[in-house]
């Protein structure tokens, strides 16, 4: 069977297996960066991952569940502090509706990162028709992109077949549209890069002002460390000083625990990779968790908390949430000192193996973390 392409939207990873795309230019949207001093809001980071789920792509789909969250830690770096969204459509799939070129939104841009997770885990795979263009189109019209300014928009899309098979959307229409509202679309390869076929996915990063990476979608770099697991039991710690409000609360704080189970099940390596996220600026909870809501100044009313609160004084009620936040905020900081040793262990083991070419964490990390600085933040 021939291997089925498959896209990613999202924004972030490594410099050498990316290859910047001639006469780059970038509109006034992209290029303005503000002056830091006179930003008024945090910036944004929305990144979309557009996975294409016909067959012979569970490679490259199980490799976006184990690094997901190696993503997110090195945004968690970046200077001024993000807010990270991340959103999943998914194409190719017999399943879907071919009117809309198998092309699925999976979930919308959000800052909810335990749901993407999650959304990643009930991807499942089936044979179809490829269409990068539709792909393109769909992520730029249905997903929410952040309307500020200074917003990092970016699409990854990643395949191995030709980028030009959609019938109905021209690849040259639906990327001078997703340009004009402010996205990157960056092309991986998963395949040789003397292939022909790269010819079109580099002429799609080009035409996106974006990157173009080729790469095998199969190997996944994921190295067991001393630390992880001591990160996975600072990581089930951390998940009890979380305290649920409102309709949806309890459900939020199962499925935080219901990912890190999945992160687990796939490896220690991304179950530690997920309690450094986890510990991480960017993994929000205002919404759900009243320490979280409490931190960012949301005022939670006490018909919205569990049942144990409702009954406390509001004084004592006042003080088991701070003992909660300083709980979590001593674990935060336990985790990244851990995640530190790991970094150095991680680093040493990668000059000690021998590459054989880039990986898929390689071109995520090295494109958003190139992107990311051309757009003004530092790391």
């Amino acid at each position: 069977m021939t291997l089925k392409p498959l896209v990613l939207c999202i924004s972030m990873f490594c410099g050498s297996a990316w290859a910047a795309p001639a006469n780059q230019v970038r509109t006034q949207v992209q290029t303005q960066v503000p002056n830091q001093q006179q930003q008024a809001h945090p910036r944004h980071v929305d990144v979309v991952l557009a996975l294409d789920t016909s067959s012979s792509m569970d490679g490259l789909i199980d490799g976006a569940r184990q690094k997901l969250w190696d993503v997110v830690t090195t945004l968690s770096k970046a200077q001024p502090q993000p807010i990270l969204r991340v959103g999943i459509v998914s194409y190719g799939n017999t399943a879907y509706d071919a009117s809309k070129g198998w092309v699925r939104p999976d979930i919308d841009l959000t800052t909810d990162l335990d749901s993407v997770y999650g959304k990643l885990f009930g991807l499942t795979t089936n044979g179809g028709e490829e269409y990068v263009a539709r792909a393109v189109q769909t992520s730029t019209d249905q997903m929410s992109w952040s309307k500020q300014q200074d917003t990092l928009r970016i699409l990854f899309v990643a395949g191995n077949e030709s980028a030009e098979q959609d019938p109905s959307v021209k690849l040259e229409t639906a990327l001078a549209d997703a340009r004009s509202h402010g996205i990157f679309v960056n092309t991986i390869y998963c395949g040789a890069k003397s292939s022909p076929e790269t010819v079109a996915w580099a002429r799609t990063a080009a035409l996106g002002k974006g990157k173009f990476a080729a790469i095998d979608q199969n190997r996944t770099v994921a190295i067991a460390t001393p630390q992880d697991a001591e990160l996975q039991r600072l990581s089930a710690q951390l998940n009890d000083t979380y305290v649920a409000y409102g309709a949806g609360g309890r459900a939020r704080a199962a499925n935080q625990k219901a990912q890190d189970k999945n992160a687990t099940a796939l490896s220690q390596p991304a179950a530690a990779a997920r309690a450094v996220g986890k510990a991480s600026s960017l993994y929000r909870s205002a919404d759900w968790d009243i320490v979280d809501a409490k931190r960012e100044g949301i005022t939670v009313a006490a018909a919205e908390m569990p049942e144990d609160l409702r009954a406390m004084p509001a004084p004592q009620r006042d003080a088991v949430i701070e003992k909660k936040a300083k709980d979590r905020a001593a674990l935060q900081s336990r985790i990244q000192a851990v995640s530190k040793q790991r970094e150095g262990y991680l680093s040493a083991e990668r000059k000690k193996s021998v590459a054989s070419g880039p990986a898929l964490d390689d071109a995520l990390i090295g494109g958003l973390k190139s992107e990311a600085e051309q757009s003004g933040f530092k790391f």
